[in-house]
């Protein structure tokens, strides 16, 4: 097998070791009952950690660039199995402060080198069409990796601590590092370099101008922002629902596992509903409507079925968007416009995660029926027509 071809099977185990986390199914008693973190506190780290990931996304793609793609992942490796190692030693808020930064390092640097190292390889080995089927592989191998984590930790953390299931995620890290360090690097393709400013204000004009993308993307943006706190509120739901911390993981599985289904079907779930748009309308309702229902009640049936379709349709409605959003963005400001939409994602969730986080130190159920009263209303305002929906 050619040399640089073996990174891309390579490329595959990278992906699973590094998002084999173990602390996925315990995420919430982690930061309450070991971290002694109230909710307000938990969501004020979240925001740090994307304000972080803001500043960082640009700058760490430079850095790729001028130390090479191989040394780039391999060097997030190595920081985040400090942030690990930080997050589990000591449960204290400023401590955890430093863990996420060193977290956010590391996730700049992945999302700023991974892709384009594998697509450099595929050009290398002249197979650039393949790119689509091989990030495709690529991120089921990441799914793979929560999947088998999450249930993992939560039988660690019963067993052990609440905090070794973070301590150890330090372990698979080791390994991704040791298979990045037998990457063979591609050769370096020419990027053309602007400062971040302009890159900002550039993918900022083009988003302006066109009304069809911005209608696209507000819509993209606020279900999405909405669905991903059931990721942070389904283990609350599951403790007043009396569920036991070692099944946590395997609700943690499904989630996924739900996310996945729904993104591979689409095209079925379009034909059953009749039109692109009402898929659109239907997944944002159904989002909406599981946030309700989970504020209402706690009988574990239920509860599992808000957790799995709720955030099912509302965290898999982002490849949709994009692959909408791209008929409106010309080639060369793609990467520009689309980097900006999800800055715009991530701000937004910056200043929304401490507002959420107060509300759910009031009432977790109170808060679930007025975040998803918002979905459901927009949902039935939403400014999406047909016509925007170009496949």
């Amino acid at each position: 097998m050619h040399t640089l071809q073996q990174n891309l099977w390579k490329m595959n185990f990278f992906s699973f070791f590094t998002n084999l986390h173990f602390i996925g199914g315990v995420l919430i008693p982690f930061f309450t009952d070991w971290g002694g973190l109230n909710f307000t506190q938990i969501m004020i780290l979240q925001s740090w950690f994307m304000l972080w990931i803001c500043a960082l996304e640009i700058p760490s793609g430079a850095v790729a660039d001028y130390i090479g793609r191989k040394y780039a992942l391999v060097l997030a490796c190595i920081i985040n199995m400090a942030g690990a190692i930080v997050y589990g030693i000591i449960p204290n808020f400023l401590v955890f402060m430093l863990a996420e930064v060193l977290w956010a390092v590391s996730t700049a640097l992945f999302s700023g080198a991974s892709e384009a190292f594998i697509y450099d390889t595929l050009k290398d080995v002249g197979k650039p069409e393949k790119s689509k089927e091989v990030f495709a592989r690529v991120d089921s191998f990441g799914l793979a990796g929560v999947l088998v984590g999450a249930p993992i930790g939560s039988v660690i953390a019963v067993s052990l601590s609440l905090n070794v299931p973070t301590l150890l995620i330090a372990l698979p890290l080791a390994i991704a590092c040791i298979i990045g360090l037998t990457f063979k690097e591609p050769k370096a393709t020419q990027k053309t370099k602007k400062q971040y400013l302009q890159i900002l204000k550039n993918g900022v004009e083009h988003f302006y101008k066109n009304e069809a993308l911005k209608i696209l993307a507000l819509d993209m943006i606020f279900i999405a922002s909405i669905a991903y706190f059931m990721i942070w509120f389904y283990q609350p739901m599951l403790e007043l629902a009396g569920v036991d911390v070692v099944y946590f993981g395997l609700v943690h599985a499904a989630f996924v596992v739900s996310q996945i289904a729904i993104m591979n079907n689409y095209q079925k779930l379009e034909n059953v509903l009749g039109s692109k748009k009402r898929l659109i309308t239907f997944s944002a309702f159904i989002t909406g409507g599981m946030f309700i229902i989970g504020g209402l009640t706690s009988v574990i049936p239920i509860i599992l079925l808000v957790i799995i379709l709720g955030g099912g349709f509302g965290l898999s409605r982002r490849p949709l968007f994009v692959s909408y959003m791209n008929k409106y963005i010309p080639s060369s400001e793609r990467a520009t416009v689309l980097s900006t939409i999800s800055m715009i994602r991530r701000i937004a969730l910056a200043v929304v995660n401490p507002v959420v986080g107060l509300m759910t130190d009031w009432s977790l159920s109170h808060t679930m029926i007025i975040l998803g009263a918002l979905a459901v209303s927009f949902s039935l305002l939403s400014r999406v027509k047909e016509a925007h929906l170009i496949d």
